[in-house]
């Protein structure tokens, strides 16, 4: 059940050990700037402030590369307050009920966490940097670290005893699927479709111009710099370069083609050599590979029940920046593709003559089908209303524009038992232990005072 706890606790621990020291986030966050210093809320007699919010989304936002709108912002703002006052409930109870966590635990867990910090940048002098860097001190990062992981762990630790759950047997999570099968998510509605993919190219100038710069980080780590090291000087993926470009274990089909055609074929523990993708020219290493786990040990599988490979990657990003002008060029080359295949010129003819479309297609553009519920936001409304046999306005993403045919549509549907079979003891474990926690929760929620403060 410890692992369980810690998957419910809340996103405030988890964005922290995101970043070597508390990142100047209320100067950077997507917030409104006279809120920041205001109370969102007050439970019993402490405050929430809205600075603290927005430094959760913003780490939050920074971790996923998510650029939501600002319907969806709001949304993440009040999921993070709703966590952040049930952090403070539970807390408060853990101190309540005498919980208690020794100086000796926190100050072991502290050093652990400052030795990773500097290996992940590279060593002393790199970390000491990124002190400087971030206008702060190594005394108040070990008090940060000393306060949050002691809310944390009393918090942890009053979550595992007063919610207990036994992992069901694989008879009974599947007797829990037949009696519940509503409170199990049901499978997104589905597209099939073919792409033309019309890049936004920026000038060959400026693109050689950031290569040399990725071939130089390059030659430095070869000469014998720490990876990190460079990454945390000259990166310009800012959510991975405090970490010395860390990226933390990725599964297969959840990067750039290009990126992952890298992440899969290069060699252990070596810089690869420059590779293009969207984003820009990258360093690649791949520092081990393995099959992603389900909390059992088992492999977790694909639909076809493959087992689903993953890599612990690290990378340098030089990005190629794009003009006005670069985009503007690429909107009506697409438009006039697009034009032409609302006019009734053959879509894979098209496809043949002018896409640049890398991921998996046949020669007629056919990428499969897509979840709707896994596209963004924008391409998927630019496919909702489209009937089968009809072709998408020309949609943006950042590989570019995409022009989409549908060629066939699947609707939501809910899961089989044979489709989710592994994966139910899991499933049905933490569907358990969430309501208890929820029940448990609700009730200190009912004997505390919370105020939510309006914006």
């Amino acid at each position: 059940m410890e692992e369980q706890a810690l998957k419910v606790m809340n996103v405030w621990w988890l964005a922290l050990m995101l970043v070597v020291t508390a990142v100047p986030a209320r100067a950077q966050a997507p917030a409104r700037s006279n809120e920041l210093d205001g109370i969102a809320a007050v439970v019993n007699d402490e405050v929430v402030l809205r600075s603290d919010v927005e430094e959760q989304l913003y780490l939050f936002l920074m971790r996923s590369q998510a650029q939501p709108d600002s319907a969806l912002a709001d949304t993440l703002r009040r999921q993070i307050l709703d966590q952040l006052i049930e952090e403070k409930l539970i807390v408060a109870e853990a101190k309540k009920q005498g919980v208690t966590v020794t100086d000796a635990e926190i100050n072991k867990q502290v050093e652990q966490a400052i030795t990773d910090a500097k290996q992940r940048l590279g060593g002393n002098d790199a970390y000491q940097a990124q002190l400087q860097k971030e206008n702060t001190s190594e005394e108040k990062l070990r008090d940060k670290y000393k306060t949050e992981l002691r809310r944390q762990i009393l918090a942890q630790r009053l979550v595992q005893k007063q919610v207990t759950s036994k992992a069901p047997t694989q008879i009974e999570a599947e007797a829990y699927f037949k009696a519940h099968h509503e409170k199990f998510p049901k499978v997104p509605p589905e597209v099939r479709v073919s792409v033309i993919q019309i890049p936004v190219d920026p000038d060959s100038a400026i693109t050689a111009k950031a290569k040399a710069k990725a071939v130089a980080a390059r030659k430095r780590i070869v000469a014998g710099e720490k990876f990190a090291k460079v990454a945390g000087e000259v990166s310009d993926d800012q959510s991975s370069s405090h970490s010395g470009g860390d990226l933390g274990f990725v599964p297969r089909g959840t990067m750039d083609s290009e990126f992952e055609k890298a992440v899969f074929s290069a060699k252990l523990n070596a810089p690869s050599e420059p590779v293009r993708t969207q984003y820009g020219w990258h360093i690649i290493e791949v520092l081990e590979r393995d099959t992603l786990k389900t909390h059992t040990g088992r492999d977790s599988t694909d639909r076809q029940g493959r087992p689903i490979p993953e890599a612990h990657v690290r990378h340098i990003l030089i990005r190629v920046p794009l003009t006005d002008e670069d985009i503007e060029r690429a909107r009506k080359r697409a438009d006039s593709i697009r034009g032409q295949a609302a006019k009734g010129t053959d879509f894979a003819t098209l496809v043949r003559r002018y896409s640049k479309y890398q991921g998996a297609k046949d020669e007629s553009g056919d990428i499969g089908f897509l979840s709707l519920g896994s596209l963004q936001p924008t391409i998927r409304a630019g496919l909702d209303s489209l009937e089968v046999g009809q072709v998408s306005e020309a949609l943006v993403n950042p590989a570019g524009f995409n022009i989409f045919k549908v060629t066939d549509r699947k609707p939501e549907r809910e899961y089989t038992l044979e489709e989710i079979k592994e994966q139910l003891p899991e499933a049905v474990a933490q569907m358990q232990f969430r309501d208890k926690y929820d029940d448990w929760v609700k009730g200190l929620r009912a004997k505390a005072h919370i105020e939510i403060r309006k914006s």
